[in-house]
């Protein structure tokens, strides 16, 4: 597990502390360079925890680098994962579960978590899971980046209960791996949520023009962590 604080360097108050869930094929290292502009924009407001789960994933054959990253579960038993599968696998799910948990327990509390891609599915789990009272660690926030609704069926019942935790839910006009009408699919089992939709890709954007509704979100969160 690696875990990355970035130490608050301006600013009285207490930064919001975020605990981030990587993409499948990336690990806590990769998805922390991957999301330098992002946390550069943000680093007054919060401090970012990377976490990699313990899932690894196996090497594809015709590529270069052996470093094929980690996943929260697979969705066939191959150890393979795409988001469009439905399939009654979510083998290595419980073992990301609990490593999850134990980054709490060590490295917590955190006042929310975001995740990107399958990261971000696990966090839809993680919610409704928190909603329907089965998680034995809590939260207060999450912001999701290219989300989607987990198709394996051992899951669906962690969207039978409307999550009323506040969201931000960001998501690419251009998103060529996760379809932009999948994250607009998921919003529909959260209450009230927020979203800022981007003309790029599969990434999380960090310019000028997303950065009042980070900022915005992040204090309002930061209001209600406080109170």
């Amino acid at each position: 597990m690696e875990h990355h604080n970035l130490i608050m360097t301006k600013g009285t108050g207490r930064l919001v502390r975020l605990l981030c869930l990587h993409g499948y094929r990336q690990t806590g290292v990769s998805f922390r360079e991957k999301t330098g502009a992002f946390r550069k924009l943000l680093k007054k407001h919060a401090e970012f925890v990377f976490i990699t789960s313990p899932v690894a994933v196996p090497a594809i054959d015709d590529v270069q680098d052996k470093d094929s990253g980690c996943g929260w579960w697979f969705s066939r038993p191959d150890d393979y994962f795409k988001a469009q599968d439905e399939s009654d696998c979510i083998k290595g799910f419980e073992e990301s579960l609990k490593a999850i948990e134990t980054c709490f327990e060590e490295s917590g509390p955190f006042d929310g978590i975001l995740g990107f891609s399958q990261g971000a599915a696990m966090l839809g789990l993680l919610c409704g899971l928190q909603q329907q009272g089965k998680l034995s660690f809590s939260f207060k926030f999450a912001i999701f980046s290219s989300a989607f609704r987990s198709r394996s069926t051992p899951h669906q019942y962690l969207y039978s209960e409307k999550i009323t935790l506040p969201t931000l839910h960001i998501f690419g006009e251009a998103d060529q791996v996760i379809d932009k009408s999948m994250s607009e699919e998921l919003l529909q089992y959260f209450d009230e949520p927020e979203t800022l939709i981007h003309a790029g890709g599969h990434f999380i954007p960090a310019t000028s023009a997303q950065k009042p509704t980070y900022l915005q979100f992040l204090e309002n969160m930061s209001h209600l962590c406080n109170a």
